[in-house]
């Protein structure tokens, strides 16, 4: 089992112990505002455990179907936790218009509180942890798991802070509105995952710090080749493809435009990590020289 996967086996844990305490909470005080709360919490455990499935998937090798690998599973399974948190926030909007029209009270609010805050803080913890490794890891299902949980740690926070008001003013409308405010940042959170996780699906450029690291590399180590032109990179999961022209004399032999070649896919996979190289060589004569490095 692979780093990236004993962490998303720990965040389904930490997801199901969560969702145990807040429904807990939910149960002590019937609020409508910690109801929602656990809600989303059932769609933490639904997205801990997608992650996990992805991951798995996407460490697959390349093999004859897939020879570019599995990695764009994770933005996949990315873009359905996204999906989810999106079913959750419309779930959250129902159950706050039902406490709206038919407003309940709310039995030991202290105690309620107190278990929600200890669901929250563990929940803050995780989230750190998720978004860190995933990022280290390059791990797009990780880090969409880990910016999950954290808008759960926002909203919690924000729902211990409207129940206290509730308590504190007896206004027992405000416990809905708040499920409402809940929801609508869920809403927020699930499409800014979507919309992120999309671009990994979508062959998107590699992000400016890597593409800098890519001509950094290109041009410390392309002694011998005239030109560079034609660069373009996509990202899927922790591999970087490249592929690009270099522009070599005429005369130069093959065994020499193989050893440009060799020192430069060394060089980009040194910077990068993890990197798959196409490079096509080409004579002088088709030199862009427009744009193009080491021109």
């Amino acid at each position: 089992m692979t780093f990236s996967q004993k962490i998303a086996s720990g965040s389904l844990l930490v997801s199901v112990v969560v969702l145990a305490i807040k429904y807990a909470a939910y149960h002590v005080t019937g609020s409508v505002a910690l109801f929602s709360d656990a809600l989303e919490s059932i769609i933490n455990v639904a997205t801990a455990l997608t992650a996990l499935v992805a991951i798995r998937y996407a460490a697959r090798p390349p093999d004859q179907n897939h020879p570019y690998g599995h990695q764009k599973a994770e933005y996949l399974s990315a873009v359905g936790v996204g999906a989810l948190i999106l079913v959750a926030g419309f779930a959250i909007l129902r159950e706050a218009y039902a406490g709206f029209i038919t407003p309940r009270p709310i039995d030991a609010p202290v105690l309620g509180l107190a278990i929600s805050g200890v669901a929250t803080t563990l929940n803050a913890i995780w989230s750190a942890v998720l978004i860190r490794q995933g990022r280290r890891n390059r791990s797009a299902a990780l880090v969409a798991d880990g910016k999950h949980l954290f808008a759960d740690v926002v909203t919690s926070a924000g729902v211990i802070v409207g129940l206290s008001l509730v308590v504190l003013t007896n206004i027992g409308m405000l416990d809905s509105v708040i499920a409402a405010l809940v929801a609508v940042h869920v809403l927020r959170s699930g499409w800014g995952v979507i919309r992120e996780s999309s671009g990994g699906l979508l062959d998107e450029a590699a992000p400016t710090e890597q593409l800098a690291l890519i001509r950094k590399a290109l041009e410390a180590n392309a002694g011998g080749a005239l030109e560079v032109h034609g660069l373009r990179t996509r990202h899927a999961g922790k591999t970087t493809f490249i592929d690009f022209h270099l522009v070599v004399p005429g005369e130069m032999t093959v065994a020499r435009s193989h050893e440009i070649c060799d020192r430069l896919k060394a060089a980009l996979t040194e910077a990068l990590g993890e990197a798959v190289v196409t490079i096509h060589v080409e004579p002088d004569d088709k030199a862009e020289h427009i744009g193009a490095l080491l021109a």
